[in-house]
């Protein structure tokens, strides 16, 4: 394994400074926020099992709602 030299080091803690990947990490326009809400659907999450447990708490939801009354 390569070591870095404290001067290596610096100038590339300088250079990860500059370009700051952290700041522009994110979808910024509307069709790519579009395109990214379908990532859950795309990956599972929506699966069936979901589905089923979201109609669960919507069902639980409105049970708890009218004992409130």
């Amino acid at each position: 394994m390569r070591h870095w030299t404290p001067e290596e080091r610096a100038r590339q803690a300088e250079l990860i400074h500059a370009w700051s990947p952290w700041v522009k990490a994110g979808v910024k326009t509307p069709e790519g926020k579009a395109i990214s809400r379908m990532n859950a659907y795309k990956h599972g999450g929506f699966s069936r099992r979901v589905r089923e447990d979201l109609k669960l708490i919507a069902y639980c939801r409105k049970m708890l709602k009218q004992l409130a009354i």
